[in-house]
């Protein structure tokens, strides 16, 4: 179902996200994410020449994991290709703060210390949050189907992740039945 139609409105901002897992040939993984943020005006901007035009990048920021199969950062780099002040491009190697890091609970806190504030990029941090979610989705097949082939049992590493993962759910009734606990 669709959004309800809003009022009369003009656009103000645009930030699109993208994210891609990949399973490299070394069996680990690169988990990449992109923020650009565009305006659908120009305006004054000092280190850009004077101007930002219309739909060109105010922000242009990537990050690269790369994790194992535990989901723990083996290596990070980071880019920014375009940002409003010049000097935003030599925070880029406070990425590197996260390696040694897991992503798993907790991350979020571990990883805001070690990139946030005013050591780092409050873009690169915001964009850590669809990237862990995005190795996480990447890596859980594989880790569902290695774990089949040592336990004969399917490792859930879902439940109670979510509303339809929790362990009273019709889902996990249905799926992991060995997990899940009536409601009482």
């Amino acid at each position: 179902m669709p959004l309800s139609t809003p009022t009369s409105r003009k656009l103000a901002h645009t930030r699109v996200v993208t994210c891609q897992g990949y399973h490299r040939q070394d069996d680990l993984w690169d988990i990449e994410g992109r923020i650009v943020d565009t305006k659908p005006y120009r305006f004054e901007n000092h280190d850009r020449g004077g101007w930002i035009e219309a739909k060109e990048a105010l922000h242009d920021i990537s990050i690269r994991l790369t994790v194992n199969i535990e989901l723990e950062v083996i290596d990070a780099v980071a880019v920014i290709d375009a940002s409003p002040y010049n000097y935003c491009k030599s925070v880029k190697d406070v990425a590197r703060n996260l390696i040694g890091l897991r992503i798993a609970p907790g991350w979020t806190k571990k990883s805001r210390l070690a990139m946030g504030s005013h050591r780092g990029c409050t873009h690169l941090t915001e964009l850590l949050g669809p990237v862990a979610t995005t190795a996480i989705q990447t890596i859980i097949s594989e880790k569902i189907r290695r774990s089949k082939g040592t336990s004969g049992k399917r490792q859930n590493d879902l439940l109670n992740s979510c509303y339809s993962y929790a362990e009273d759910s019709p889902v996990v009734k249905l799926h992991w039945p060995e997990y899940y606990r009536e409601n009482d």
